[in-house]
């Protein structure tokens, strides 16, 4: 009996683009005849038509499973809702936009196979003469990312790693076993431990459309990879605080000496705003470091599910409406 292969496709107004992914994909697996597939498309509240084509997919092809939100509830709940629906004995997470080359699952195979791995993941390689696909800003910007994330976290992120990565049902079962509502799946993909390699391709652009990743939504993300695996910005914050404290007290001293002492009269109303619109900014900043850590607590103990499905459909005879987490 032949292995399982699960793709799990998180979309999001992929109208356009299901048609070229579809036909490369079904390509690529008729080169790898010793495994079945299935495809798990999971529509993640797309405002354009990519249910209805998603929908046309299931018509086409049995092997498709076409799993529709009842609204956006990004791309970390469409993910952890394929991995729920994969039933294969491997499970890789791919982008329908065919930045992630599928050529890859090849060699992650054969590195789980034959090497004993569990999970293989992949990361892009760096920014080069012959691939300049990303923003030399967003390519600074992500290299601070990781190397800030990594110094503040027991969980160490391969640098430029993506969510593109095949597993072991194993593997799969350990991350649907973390219910959380605030989801970096990088980070848990590290945390649930396991034999994991990688590896690196080139960066490949989009063949239509644009990302949906504004630097805004990048720099959110990063904010939840933070504060999702390290309490350090925390402990920093205090440590300001008291610095800050020991410097006002040891100033304290020195004037209250000077005074007594040189009869030095106080003065310098410029720097006593200054101090205070200083110490202002630093208690802003710590509340604002607090209130992320609060807000994410306050989402946790409500205890709302990840996602709402809205419908699964499976072939063209199968069809059942669901409501789940």
């Amino acid at each position: 009996m032949k292995e399982l292969i699960s793709l799990v496709v998180p979309c999001y107004n992929e109208e356009k683009m299901l048609p070229i992914f579809y036909e490369e994909i079904t390509k690529f697996t008729e080169t790898l005849p010793d495994y079945d597939f299935e495809f798990v498309f999971v529509n993640d509240g797309s405002k354009d038509k990519t249910w209805f084509e998603l929908i046309r997919l299931t018509n086409l092809d049995t092997r498709v499973k076409a799993i529709n939100f009842s609204r956006n509830f990004g791309k970390e709940a469409a993910m952890f809702a394929g991995l729920n629906s994969a039933t294969g004995d491997y499970v890789a997470i791919m982008d329908a936009d065919l930045q992630h080359p599928p050529y890859l699952l090849v060699e992650m195979l054969r590195l789980i196979k034959e090497e004993g791995y569990d999970s293989v993941g992949a990361y892009r390689l760096g920014r080069t003469k012959k691939n300049r696909s990303e923003s030399l800003l967003r390519v600074m910007y992500s290299k601070l990312f990781y190397r800030f994330i990594n110094k503040m976290s027991d969980v160490k992120i391969k640098e430029n790693a993506t969510d593109y990565r095949l597993m072991k049902r194993k593997v799969v079962n350990a991350l649907l076993k973390l219910q959380e509502y605030n989801r970096f799946s990088k980070g848990l993909f590290e945390w649930v431990g396991y034999k994991t390699t990688y590896v690196g391709y080139e960066n490949v652009e989009r063949k239509v459309g644009k990302s949906s990743w504004s630097f805004f939504k990048l720099f959110n993300y990063a904010i939840e990879g933070i504060t999702s695996f390290s309490i350090v910005p925390l402990k920093l914050s205090g440590l300001l605080g008291f610095l800050c404290a020991i410097v006002a007290f040891l100033y304290m001293v020195y004037v209250i000496i000077d005074r007594i002492v040189n009869g030095t009269e106080v003065s310098g109303w410029a720097t006593i705003v200054t101090l205070i619109l200083f110490l202002g900014g630093i208690m802003l900043i710590s509340l604002g470091l607090l209130g992320e850590y609060i807000g994410r607590i306050y989402k946790e103990v409500k205890g709302r599910p990840v996602y709402i499905i809205d419908e699964i459909i499976q072939k063209r005879e199968e069809k059942e409406n669901v409501t789940t987490d």
